[in-house]
């Protein structure tokens, strides 16, 4: 564990002179609070709204210092702009230049949307796996299907967007710390041939995330955009449950291809998949689908089916708002023993029943992104 301390990286970031060039960056009370954990520096420089973009430089000043320091082991520092109430502040990525990205047959080049928005370089189609509540197997759901279209042939990545509760190193077994390129440009972590990164490889399990929105949001930015992704067809994101600012930030800073809505049968967790399909319809992100999680259960002794949950819930969702319903996921003991263990189904038990499901699923959702053309990330305006 480092010895860094708070006050440490205060005084260092002293030397950093703020926009006036007469006071430092401290003194003029722009630094949030900083957070420190496995010798890692996080914290946001708040700046006037207006010179955000002029001002990069001034991260990447404090950044730079930070990293320079004893003992520490990396930066992750957010340029947030001080925006009026109500509105989202959201960090400004760099693209990346002179770094030699693995995986990839040349440096790639920053690529611009329609929108001014940078796509992430090698990545063909990114997807979002959501739902509108917790405890509907969403990240297991997610796992399964990124493994589904590995199967089917795809290069496949996967970005835990759940910042405050990653899974994706339980769920896929993945341990340990990933490697950097110059210091900047990470490594993704990968097994069972899908590349992974999560917060869960930069913090401890135990370790409580206490960041605002900002922080959350840039976290998410650079994990996305400075991972050394190599190419990819389909980025799966696992986002966080429920549709608040980092499905905002994802939909904002990210032209995503589409989004795969997971609930489970019953009337109460189909109200809160409304908001969820809702949310993307609104930020004009198509949604590919909603898939029934828990659907039946099937008693291992017996055989005999029992709908716990009620049956048919989500089909039902889907022909009413007219969606794609993408497929039917039982309750098994194996999902959840395979999932604890971090041992996919679909890797796992590539030739059973539930496997040939979640196949079946990523089929349905491959074929609605084929042939579809890099969406542009949409304008949000908050009021």
């Amino acid at each position: 564990m480092s010895g860094v301390t708070k006050e440490q990286v205060l005084e260092t970031l002293k030397t950093v002179r703020g926009p006036d060039l007469e006071h430092n960056i401290v003194e003029l009370g722009m630094i949030s609070d900083v957070f420190i954990s496995d010798g890692k520096v996080y914290f946001s420089i708040t700046v006037p709204a207006d010179r955000a973009k002029e001002l990069e430089p001034l991260r990447l000043a404090a950044e730079r210092v930070i990293k320079e320091m004893p003992g520490v082991k990396g930066a992750l520092v957010a340029l947030t702009a001080d925006k009026k109430a109500g509105s989202v502040a959201t960090p400004r990525p760099q693209p990346q230049e002179g770094h030699e990205h693995h995986g990839h047959s040349h440096p790639p080049q920053p690529q611009h949307s329609r929108a001014g928005k940078l796509n992430v370089p090698g990545v063909n189609a990114i997807i979002a796996v959501a739902s509108g509540k917790g405890g509907v197997g969403k990240s297991t759901t997610a796992v399964n299907l990124a493994l589904g279209l590995q199967a089917n042939g795809l290069r496949v990545g996967i970005l835990d967007a759940d910042i405050y509760g990653p899974s994706m190193p339980r769920l896929l077994k993945i341990s340990g710390r990933p490697t950097q390129i110059d210091g900047r440009i990470i490594n993704p972590m990968e097994n069972y041939g899908i590349k992974v990164m999560s917060m869960g490889f930069l913090v401890d399990e135990e370790t409580a995330m206490i960041w605002r929105g900002p922080m959350v949001q840039s976290a998410l930015m650079q994990m996305l955009r400075e991972v050394a992704w190599g190419e990819l067809d389909v980025l799966v994101v696992d986002m966080p449950p429920g549709t608040g600012d980092a499905q905002l930030t994802m939909a904002q800073q990210v032209p995503l291809a589409g989004a795969v809505i997971v609930s489970t049968p019953q009337d109460l967790a189909l109200i809160d998949a409304r908001k969820g399909l809702n949310m993307f319809r609104k930020v004009e992100v198509p949604v590919l689908g909603i898939i029934e999680n828990m659907s039946f259960f099937i008693a291992p002794d017996t055989g005999t089916r029992y709908d716990i949950f009620g049956h048919g819930g989500a089909r039902k969702e889907a022909e009413r708002i007219g969606v794609p319903f993408l497929g039917e996921v039982p309750l098994t003991i194996n999902i959840r023993e395979t999932s604890d263990a971090g041992t996919p189904l679909v890797a796992s038990e590539p030739n059973g029943i539930v496997a040939g499901i979640y196949r079946d699923i990523a089929t349905r959702v491959w074929a609605q992104l084929e042939g579809q053309p890099h969406r542009a990330a949409p304008a949000i305006v908050f009021e």
